[in-house]
């Protein structure tokens, strides 16, 4: 009774064991989901760029166009930069053919280096007043529908430049907390445009787009402040200026994410007032049309009717290209061109506010599935796993595609996994563990059942019982040296010719069998008392034999090589030996082993009926039989190590 509560009580700490190791990796993955540390943000993105080429792309509403400055347009109308009284043209040419609004994806932050010479009747430009191809060009952007490009710059040491002319937006500002912080990324100054072109066009926005530290580019600022007011992207200036819009309102919900109304849409944003982009499909998803063809007037009359046409360069050496989750050459303008088209589809990517809550419910949720089922087994927590994370990614799947929420199911899928390894691995050791302990047990038994049969025969013949004893150590050197030999290298490992050792003494456990008259006796035996005394390793297999089954032990590898001592260590070579007249590769190697040993010591021990021979004439028997007594590579590892036998035979005299 004793002996089962303590195994129940062994068994209830293990199972505990199992639950704690499967729930501390669970509450650390939920921590770094509520956390988001920065060390994990590249392996998030890189969720997110699987997610969004699995959800697949939508076509553009249809409502934005480029006009590229390429390849063909370089080769009619000259180098880039061309002359501003030209980009004029481009200007005019493209509100005349019906575009709603005009946005510039360059910069115009010097004056235009083609102005003619006064001698030629040119006023040049001075005092800021524009004359020549500037003052053509702001003449074209005077006549409205028009957004100029800018750059904001965030050097610490720089100060804005007091003659740039940009356009903020009119905020109203709603913070849920005090505490979130600034929601806009603070510039420090300004790459601008001539003051004159800026307030002419009336209306500008900043390029500004950084990418990510793996350098794609996944998320745009619509709002950075400079200077404590606040000013829009490009895409967001432009769409505004299509529709008319002039007040904005920002509500800010935590730290980590906020919204901005612009009329009657509302924009999702993160904390630092960041767009998620939707990417439409790889490069040149939006029509191009080339400013050669509106130029040449090559262009449908339709074609940019009602559009918002974004003006910039793709051709080799003017172009900026990103990376982005759908393409690595990404041309700048189409990153413009897509958050337009994001603003007016009011198709967006956005993190829902409470999205970590949620991540950390699912962490939770599906982790402790794992864990409870994981207890079962190895097999139902990995089913648990497959089933819940199959579940996961399916939702999360879903859910940017129907309703374009990006929950990241990393966080659940660390849960899962690392609680299921954990357990594994705890549960492994344990059992492990336990092996061992039983392992030792069951050896420690037999080593109890060997040395109680062992006793046997010393209680019944004390000779024997040293006999049996000197046998063991000269059983251990001449396996060490055999093993060496080819043929016996793979079966003699140091385990087995430990094990060798161990069970030598019983070899002659058989002799409990055999009457004292005939055991005892003084004289030569008669031929039925040497029939009667050869039976004794017949006897000694069956007291094995039975000791196993009342033991309730079956193919133990111990008891195994004990039976193949016992029984065949009178066996020889040639065939001539008992009981059962096995020859050669027939006799198993523990019973040539013991053959050799067994006569050894026999020829150097007193006997009741002869003298003891000298380790030199014994050895010299040894060898006379090889080949037909005894196995001939075991003679001869005999007699590498014979003086070592007899150092034994000493020892054991003395």
């Amino acid at each position: 009774m004793e002996t089962s509560t303590k195994a129940r009580l062994v068994v209830a700490r293990a199972r505990r064991l199992v639950l704690l190791c499967g729930l501390a990796p669970l509450v650390l993955t939920a921590g770094l989901a509520l956390s988001r540390p920065a060390f994990l943000t590249r392996l998030d993105n890189t969720v997110y760029d699987i997610l969004v080429r699995r959800v697949g792309t939508k076509r553009p509403a249809g409502r934005v166009v480029i006009v590229d400055v390429d390849e063909r347009s370089l080769s009619e109308l000259g180098q880039w930069p061309w002359r501003r009284d030209l980009i004029g043209e481009l200007v005019a040419r493209l509100r005349d053919l019906g575009a709603s609004v005009v946005a510039l994806d360059v910069v115009f932050a010097e004056p235009d280096r083609y102005e003619r010479s006064t001698a030629s009747g040119e006023v040049r430009s001075n005092a800021g007043v524009p004359s020549g191809p500037d003052k053509a060009f702001a003449d074209a952007l005077g006549g409205g529908r028009v957004v100029l490009g800018y750059a904001l710059t965030f050097d610490a040491s720089a100060t804005a430049s007091s003659g740039c002319v940009l356009h903020p937006v009119g905020l109203a500002l709603v913070e849920a907390r005090e505490e979130s912080g600034s929601p806009f990324f603070r510039a420090s100054g300004a790459i601008c445009n001539l003051p004159s072109l800026a307030r002419a066009a009336g209306a500008s926005g900043f390029l500004n787009a950084a990418p990510d530290a793996d350098g794609i580019l996944r998320r745009v600022p619509l709002l950075i402040e400079l200077d404590g007011r606040v000013y829009p992207a490009l895409a967001l200036a432009a769409v505004t200026a299509a529709s008319g819009v002039r007040e904005f309102a920002l509500k800010v919900a935590n730290v980590n994410a906020a919204s901005l109304t612009v009329g009657d849409r509302t924009v999702p944003l993160d904390g630092k007032s960041n767009l998620l982009v939707r990417y439409r499909g790889p490069k040149r998803t939006f029509p191009y049309i080339s400013v050669a063809d509106v130029l040449g007037r090559r262009v449908a009359p339709d074609a940019l009717r009602d559009k918002i046409v974004f003006v910039g360069a793709t051709a080799l050496g003017t172009r900026e290209v990103v990376a982005t989750p759908l393409d690595t050459l990404f041309a700048g303008v189409e990153v413009q061109a897509t958050v337009a088209d994001n603003l007016l589809s009011q198709d967006f990517i956005e993190r829902p506010e409470n999205a970590r809550v949620i991540e950390m419910g699912a962490v939770i949720l599906v982790g402790l599935m794992v864990v409870l089922l994981g207890r079962a087994g190895p097999a139902w927590g990995g089913a648990a796993a497959a089933a819940g994370l199959l579940v996961v990614w399916i939702g999360a799947v879903g859910l940017l595609s129907t309703r374009g929420w990006f929950l990241s199911p990393l966080f659940p899928t660390a849960g899962a996994v690392s609680a299921l390894a954990a357990m594994t691995l705890t549960k492994v050791s344990v059992e492990r563990r336990r092996a061992d302990r039983s392992a030792a047990e069951t050896v420690m038994s037999q080593r109890l059942m060997v040395q109680s049969l062992l006793s046997l025969t010393a209680v019944r013949d004390a000779e024997t019982g040293r006999h049996s004893r000197r046998t063991q150590r000269y059983a251990r050197l001449l396996g060490d040296q055999l093993a060496s030999h080819p043929r016996f290298r793979d079966y003699l490992t140091p385990d087995r010719v430990e094990l060798l050792s161990s069970l030598a003494p019983l070899h002659d456990i058989g002799k409990v069998g055999v009457p004292d008259r005939v055991l005892n006796k003084p004289g030569a035996l008669t031929p039925d008392e040497l029939a009667e005394i050869r039976k004794h390793p017949t006897h000694g297999f069956e007291v094995i034999l039975q000791a196993e089954r009342r033991a309730g032990s079956h193919d133990d590898a111990i008891l195994a090589m004990a039976k193949e001592i016992v029984y065949t260590h009178h066996e020889k070579w040639d065939g001539t030996g008992y009981p059962h007249g096995l020859a050669a590769e027939q006799i198993p190697i523990p019973g040539r082993v013991m053959a050799l040993v067994d006569v050894y010591d026999a020829l150097i021990t007193r006997c009741v009926y002869r003298p003891p021979m000298t380790h030199s004439q014994a050895v010299e028997f040894i060898v006379s039989g090889k080949g037909t007594h005894f196995d001939p590579a075991v003679v001869e590892a005999f007699v590498v190590v014979a003086p070592v036998f007899r150092s034994v035979s000493t020892e054991a005299d003395s």
